[in-house]
């Protein structure tokens, strides 16, 4: 039996964690950071007993570094400390305004200093002005 075509329907991609966790990690040896943890480099079998004994993950925080460097943590944490930076993050950053002021064939002496003093005015709170 078909099913009935749901031209609607889209099915989501497979969500790609942006952190290897515990066993995904395939190097060898590993830089370990974190809270109340011998910081240095360890084999990773090492480093996931170190974990495991504190019911935490060990999460691979940089893995371009040469060991990659490791922190141990409660990994659902982590991710939440993480997004709440990048909403912080977000936040501060400057939303660009874009002004607009016309200027026609008929614009009176008056009017158009008045428009030039506003598009100054503009400028110094860091607009654009078109």
């Amino acid at each position: 039996m078909a099913l009935p075509s749901n031209k609607r329907y889209v099915p989501r991609g497979k969500v790609e964690e942006p952190y290897r966790i515990n066993r995904l990690i395939t190097v060898p040896q590993v830089r370990v950071v974190g809270e109340n943890v011998e910081t240095g480099v360890f084999p990773i079998d090492v480093a996931l007993k170190m974990a495991q004994e504190q019911n935490l993950d060990l999460v691979e925080i940089s893995p371009k570094a040469d060991p990659p460097v490791c922190r141990i943590v409660d990994y659902s944490k982590f991710k939440y400390e993480q997004k709440k930076k990048m909403r912080e993050m977000k936040a501060k950053t400057q939303k660009v305004v874009l002004k607009e002021i016309r200027f026609g064939p008929n614009t009176d002496d008056h009017d158009f200093e008045f428009k030039v003093r506003n598009a100054k005015a503009f400028l110094e709170e860091g607009a654009k002005i078109k």
